[in-house]
């Protein structure tokens, strides 16, 4: 995303043209602004031209995106608090849209950060403007791609994003009270940027402190040591609710300097997470061996997560994260494309029977909860769940089609074997008998295709299993639906 930037100056490629100096730089319409003025009249440029601000973010247009938009006008710091797979970081990353394309900076190697030619915080830069003449003071320019950093929390120190006096510059005879006998950490380098620290209660507490002093005076002090930069940097941070809100994870006065909380959530409609998933699996639908996904098979993966985030038996406090829903899709398209290759068949369609191998993608994502899985293991859940879903999407189609009369023949001893190896062709069998039943659950997925109508077979006889109308022996791949025996 490219945010509207008010600036005179051309865009990236004509980088050339831009002033090299700081007399040129002066004598050009540049003005030094801090970094949330900067992104806050981008972002109101945005929105006057009505541009597209989150692009890929899905589901939060009336709940997210509007804390943020208000955030970004405050000049507040941010942190993102919601479960795992709710797009904390992307949001995060998507904020450096709002910052100039370039900016100017003193073109020096004694100058530790991208310091402001026309407000130099540091002492070498303060000193490079006093002492030459400003047509001989150099100027470069910092694109915006690389005024962007984030952390994770786990194992970071004080050193790495605040600073440590560097031992080498004191051997060289260098005042411990100097700045020159600073090691700059990452926040300092991002002077002017934007800088994102993800889990924040995982943070060491030492650094924490720091954090939180930069937050309050926006300057960076080092081994108690009188030396201090006046930092412009936009922070941000992401945590987990669970862990956020537990006593002493992070410190009180650290929360109480950041200037909004932006709660995120899991998509609140069945058709938004599909179209997520969609949009993120990046399944290529037109390969060599294209694939064609019925709509009922889309709702089934995404359905298994949302009743996985409703379980008794999953840690809920950590949450069931989008990544499931899109590792499973993959999964399953990947399964459906494997077997056409096998068997020569186009298109690939998924079946329920490709979903025995989610358990691959699945299995490691799931959280169970100690109390409420009752010894069960990570494999039974995940049936329990599979088999919800299925209820759940097959007596929505129920309302529509109905497939009373196609239980009524399983009730006279019909015996049918299916498998994610079966060609889809073996299927027209199943139907041969009694085909006017048949066409009418074709209706789910209007289609003549012998791959697509198998895979409305198996939903209708998974269905059919699941609302507990017929029985299931499952071994080795493949499946037998039966009824006898079955009461």
């Amino acid at each position: 995303m490219s945010a509207a930037s008010p600036l005179p100056f051309p865009a990236p490629r004509d980088l050339a043209t831009l002033p090299r100096t700081l007399a040129a730089l002066r004598a050009s319409d540049w003005r030094s602004r801090t970094v949330k003025e900067e992104v806050r009249e981008n972002f109101l440029a945005c929105l006057g031209s009505g541009g597209e601000f989150f692009p890929g973010i899905v589901g939060y247009d009336d709940t997210v995106i509007p804390e943020i938009n208000i955030a970004l006008i405050a000049g507040h710091d941010m942190l993102f608090l919601g479960e795992k797979g709710q797009a904390k970081s992307r949001l995060m990353r998507l904020l450096a849209g709002f910052l100039d394309d370039w900016i100017p900076y003193l073109d020096d190697p004694s100058i530790p950060l991208h310091d402001d030619p026309f407000h130099p915080i540091t002492s070498a830069g303060r000193r490079l403007v006093a002492g030459r003449k400003e047509t001989e003071v150099p100027i470069a320019w910092w694109p915006r791609a690389e005024r962007y950093a984030e952390r994770l929390a786990p194992g970071t120190k004080f050193a790495d994003i605040i600073g440590e006096i560097d031992p080498a510059k004191l051997a060289g005879g260098t005042s411990m009270a100097s700045e020159e006998a600073l090691h700059l950490g990452l926040i300092p380098r991002m002077h002017r940027g934007i800088f994102a620290m993800n889990e924040l209660p995982e943070l060491d507490e030492l650094v924490q402190v720091g954090m939180f002093n930069i937050l309050e005076e926006r300057d960076v002090q080092i081994r108690g040591y009188p030396v201090k930069f006046d930092i412009d940097v936009m922070l941000l941070f992401s945590a987990n609710p669970s862990t956020y809100n537990r006593s002493g994870k992070v410190i009180p006065q650290l929360k109480d300097r950041i200037g909004a909380v932006i709660h995120t959530h899991y998509p609140r409609e069945r058709a938004l997470g599909i179209q997520m998933l969609e949009q993120e699996a990046g399944v290529d639908g037109g390969h060599s061996w294209p694939v064609l996904v019925p709509p009922f098979m889309k709702e089934i993966i995404e359905q298994i997560t949302i009743t996985a985030r409703a379980s008794k038996h999953i840690d809920q406090q950590s949450g069931v994260s989008a990544r499931f829903s899109i590792a499973n899709y993959r999964t399953m398209v990947a399964s459906a494309r494997h077997r056409a290759v096998r068997l020569g068949e186009t298109p690939a369609v998924p079946r329920i029977s490709d979903l025995g191998h989610i358990y691959a993608s699945s299995l490691g994502k799931l959280e169970l909860d100690l109390m409420g899985s009752h010894q069960l293991s990570e494999r039974q859940v995940l049936d329990g769940i599979i088999a919800d879903a299925i209820a759940t999407v097959f007596n929505e189609y129920v309302e529509k089609h109905s497939v009373d009369a196609i239980a009524k023949v399983f009730a006279e001893g019909m015996k049918i074997e299916v498998g994610d190896a079966v060609p889809s062709a073996d299927y027209s069998t199943i139907v041969a008998d009694v085909p006017e039943l048949w066409e009418k659950a074709f209706e789910v997925n209007a289609a003549k295709d012998p791959a697509v109508r198998a895979s409305c077979i198996e939903f209708i006889l998974a269905g059919l299993y699941a609302t507990e109308r017929i029985s299931r022996i499952q071994s080795h791949g493949h499946t037998i639906y039966d009824t006898r025996g079955y009461r």
